[in-house]
């Protein structure tokens, strides 16, 4: 069986949860793999057949996405000629973790996309949901990467077809102690804005990695290194507690080592908006953003020992399977496929 495995290569949560999906199936027949986006920092030890610019949403330096670069930077023309180009008819089987360029090709060809990731999952019926709709971030999430089938990846298993998070070996294999720092990763605020509002928090020592700063340094007791794989598991794996955005597989990976979270959602961004609402509802700490009139949340997430209890089984190869026994025989093509998920 020829497989494609489409990951959407912003951000690094996709590449992450990669690590463990594709060995996974290789069991099942040859695979190639696809990676589109501009916004990664992490490299997975495999081979990648197609490497796409795709359609990314550009980090900004104060909270949230930058929508003015993202427009700048977007080249639909190019986008368009990648779709084009992709000969999804050469597979047997198409598995999408939200990645746009195959979603499209296979929906421009009629062939069955089987969507794979955390996006497939959070606006599911059963999946908590935020108090303002956002029509605009809504209809994102439908149509940025279409699918003829889902199954998705949450905080918890909401209902038929969403799992809990993949974690990695790398995480599982953990040594899990409290060497007391707390571990940072926030790739939409800046350095400076990060070190002003940290440093505030006196006799804490903060482990920030950083998407914005290439060297390593200290400012007083906020330490400031860039994105680096191991030594960012380790440091969690370390920490007393973990300050991020509210994406899926940090908090996801924070939660399993039992450390105490505390998230800031991304301006701009439904999808961590949905997040939020998910882990609020679990008793996970969320504030809106660094402004002065969240300090009291920090510090009284900084002195509170509460840790939020998950179960996240390995479930991976269980998953795969599933989706392979359901999909993986030569299935016809899908005459119009609509836009958003559609649920199998």
């Amino acid at each position: 069986m020829k497989i494609l495995y489409a990951i959407q290569g912003t951000g690094n949560g996709h590449l992450s949860r990669a690590m463990d999906i594709i060995p996974c199936l290789q069991q099942h027949g040859k695979v190639d793999i696809l990676v589109s986006g501009t916004q990664g920092d992490l490299s997975i030890p495999f081979q990648i057949k197609y490497k796409f610019r795709g359609l990314s949403f550009i980090f900004g330096k104060s909270g949230g996405v930058d929508l003015w670069k993202t427009c700048i930077k977007s080249n639909i023309h190019k986008l368009v000629n990648e779709i084009k180009s992709l000969p999804v008819e050469n597979y047997d089987l198409v598995i999408n973790d939200f990645e746009p360029v195959s979603a499209w090709a296979c929906y421009m060809k009629n062939i069955p996309c089987i969507g794979l990731s955390h996006q497939a999952t959070v606006l599911a019926e059963g999946a908590p949901k935020t108090e303002h709709h956002d029509m605009i971030g809504k209809l994102i999430l439908n149509n940025y990467a279409p699918n003829t089938s889902h199954y998705g990846f949450h905080f918890q298993s909401y209902e038929h077809n969403i799992f809990t998070p993949v974690i990695r070996k790398q995480v599982r294999d953990q040594l899990i102690e409290n060497k007391g720092h707390y571990t940072v990763y926030l790739p939409s605020y800046d350095d400076k804005r990060l070190i002003a509002k940290l440093s505030q928090f006196k006799n804490i020592s903060w482990d920030v990695f950083s998407k914005h700063n290439r060297k390593q340094f200290r400012s007083m007791n906020v330490s400031v290194q860039p994105i680096h794989n191991e030594k960012f598991i380790k440091s969690m794996a370390q920490a007393e507690g973990v300050l991020c955005g509210a994406g899926f597989e940090t908090p996801a990976e924070a939660l399993f080592m039992k450390k105490k979270l505390l998230v800031i959602p991304m301006k701009n961004q439904y999808e961590q908006q949905l997040n939020a609402a998910a882990l609020k509802q679990m008793g996970v700490p969320v504030i809106k953003n660094l402004n002065d009139k969240f300090d009291m949340v920090i510090r009284t997430w900084i002195n509170s020992t509460r840790i939020v209890e998950v179960n996240y089984p390995d479930m991976t190869s269980t998953i795969i399977d599933q989706i392979i026994q359901k999909h993986g025989s030569s299935s016809p093509r899908i005459e119009n496929i609509k836009f958003g998920i559609i649920h199998s």
